[in-house]
């Protein structure tokens, strides 16, 4: 068990001492899907961590049983198969629904948008989980908040790059709604899977990738042969995503609905530090065992068209769904005000002390 996890030991008998009064003994049982196999820490150790609190919290009340990709061999349909009942739980991230259903993209992160304690802040305080509530309810789960990678990194490069001239022609793998910005400004852009990353990249068939950080980075090798590695844009807030059946939530007691939802809230916090402590690791690993590894910023030329790409394509989305511009409205605004506490605080302190 995780050290952030152990200080809670004495909240975790606490509740389940107090669940215990006055409840039947009876156990609900759970199965939970998750995208992510046994290997991708910290990814799986939310998925387990909940597990396990909540097991401990209801004092035995309730069991979930968490399989990986390993088992189930759907990574990528943990919607529909939580939807569909053949599991009860799923631990993923909302952005790979985007295909089903385009208002479930902003839930994870957006380019250039809130961090994650300011999404964490928009989630709980600003009107976040009103709307996911709003958007999933029709899919018949409970989505919540399921732990941040924090800041992503922006890729590795086998060439420096200075100028939109260098992004074009590139080769570059990079999904998902990074990958069309990066397509506006005439990059050739793949999905390969990720079993085929570092031999394409050591081959030629890419010139670059983006990942995630140094904390699942590392394991991957791609430091030893791209030297080049920039920092991030496209997902300052990757937030993983835990979902319930709501029909099978439904049945639980009240005293159970508030354990199921306190262990994954205390998970998705614990996910994130021990990401940014294995973030810090990798990183120190990574520099002394390869130093010629150059840490670049993309030039303000290069990023002001990669923002200008990025508004042309929330536009054109926002057109299409009413409630797709309501949730980017409202993370607009609430970034707007929540960014100068951020640059007062944060900002302001490390721009002081490095």
């Amino acid at each position: 068990m995780k050290k952030s996890i152990r200080k809670f030991s004495f909240f975790v008998v606490c509740i389940g001492l107090l669940s215990s009064l006055n409840a039947d003994d009876k156990v609900y049982k759970f199965t939970m899907a998750t995208t992510w196999t046994e290997t991708a820490t910290p990814l799986i150790d939310s998925a387990k961590n909940m597990a396990d609190m909540a097991f401990k919290m209801s004092n035995g009340r309730i069991e979930i049983k968490v399989d990986s990709a390993n088992k189930h061999k759907a990574p990528l349909a943990v919607l529909d198969m939580v939807k569909g009942g053949q599991y009860d739980m799923g631990h993923t991230a909302s952005y790979y629904w985007k295909g089903k259903d385009i208002n479930t993209l902003p839930f994870t992160s957006m380019p250039f948008g809130l961090t994650s304690p300011e999404q964490y802040a928009w989630f709980y305080h600003g009107g976040g989980m009103e709307l996911m509530k709003k958007v999933y309810d029709k899919h018949g789960v409970l989505s919540f908040p399921g732990g941040s990678t924090g800041v992503q990194m922006g890729g590795w490069f086998k060439k420096e790059i200075n100028t939109l001239d260098d992004l074009k022609g590139l080769k570059m793998r990079i999904p998902g709604f990074a990958g069309e910005i990066m397509a506006k400004l005439d990059v050739q852009v793949s999905n390969i899977p990720s079993g085929e990353l570092f031999t394409s990249l050591e081959m030629g068939t890419i010139d670059a990738l983006e990942w995630v950080g140094p904390s699942m980075d590392i394991s991957m090798g791609f430091h030893k042969i791209a030297p080049y590695y920039y920092t991030g844009w496209h997902e300052p807030a990757s937030e993983m995503q835990f979902i319930i059946n709501t029909k099978k939530f439904d049945k639980l007691p009240a005293d159970l609905k508030e354990i199921m939802v306190n262990a994954i809230r205390l998970s998705a916090y614990d996910m994130y530090i021990q990401n940014y402590d294995m973030n810090a690791v990798a990183w120190q690993q990574m520099k002394t065992e390869y130093p010629n590894i150059q840490v670049k910023t993309f030039a303000k030329p290069i990023m002001d068209a990669m923002k200008k790409a990025n508004q042309e394509l929330r536009t054109e989305m926002g057109a299409t769904s009413p409630l797709l511009k309501e949730i980017l409205d409202s993370q607009d605004v609430y970034m707007k005000k929540v960014r100068e506490w951020t640059k007062m605080s944060d900002y302001l302190y490390l721009k002081d002390n490095l």
